[in-house]
């Protein structure tokens, strides 16, 4: 698999995917076309337009993605960020889960941003969205073993805030699971290339594991 996980497609003092564009170029190296699937957000033609435009500073043409033929012809394929549970029963509804899973494990290259990265884990249930929409499971596409927390944010000593922190939402993820969780910063991204995975960008990703302490993961580690 050649899969790039990113956090957020934007990051405070870069532009819509700058902070990602060396590593997108690599992982994209030899593609001409991306097929991008923008259902996570409400107006799908708005979000293709927005998606076409960057990457064609990077000579890339794009394509909508609507039906699983789309899917099963892509040279690659990238989900973009919006809401993850309109991002997965749109995938339900429209039949792709399997044909996005086969093409991914074939070699594809998969480009995953906010809700598409949380679709590439095994369910979306360490999402931070609201549910808009009930798709009929929360198990997703499982392409790698963990959870991710995509925009993970530390608590804020300064803060009275007394709701729970994001630590604590994972933790509690953890009282019912056991499925491993990283919590991946903004401006950071991880890169499954087969079965290497590296943790990428400038910030500290935290691991979560049941009964365990969290570890700060540094960029450039594999395999944790």
């Amino acid at each position: 698999m050649r899969l790039l996980l990113i956090s957020s497609s934007i990051v405070h003092g870069y532009g819509f995917l700058d902070h990602a564009e060396a590593d997108l170029r690599r992982v994209l190296a030899g593609v001409s076309t991306v097929s991008f699937v923008p259902f996570a957000q409400h107006d799908h033609d708005d979000y293709t337009t927005r998606v076409r435009e960057r990457l064609a500073a990077m000579d890339l043409d794009v394509a909508q993605v609507r039906t699983r033929a789309d899917v099963e012809q892509a040279e690659a394929l990238f989900i973009g960020g919006g809401n993850s549970f309109r991002l997965l029963n749109a995938l339900y509804e429209r039949e792709l889960l399997d044909a996005v899973r086969a093409r991914a494990k074939d070699g594809m290259p998969y480009i995953g941003s906010s809700a598409g990265t949380n679709v590439a884990t095994p369910s979306i249930r360490t999402t931070n969205d609201m549910p808009i929409v009930y798709p009929p499971s929360f198990d997703a596409l499982g392409l790698v073993s963990f959870q991710i927390n995509p925009h993970y944010l530390d608590p804020d000593p300064s803060s009275t805030h007394k709701g729970e922190t994001r630590e604590e939402r994972i933790r509690e993820f953890h009282e019912e699971n056991t499925t491993p969780v990283i919590g991946l910063r903004e401006g950071s991204m991880l890169e499954v290339h087969d079965r290497v995975i590296t943790l990428l960008g400038a910030k500290t990703a935290r691991l979560f594991r049941r009964g365990r302490e969290a570890e700060e993961i540094a960029p450039g580690t594999t395999n944790f």
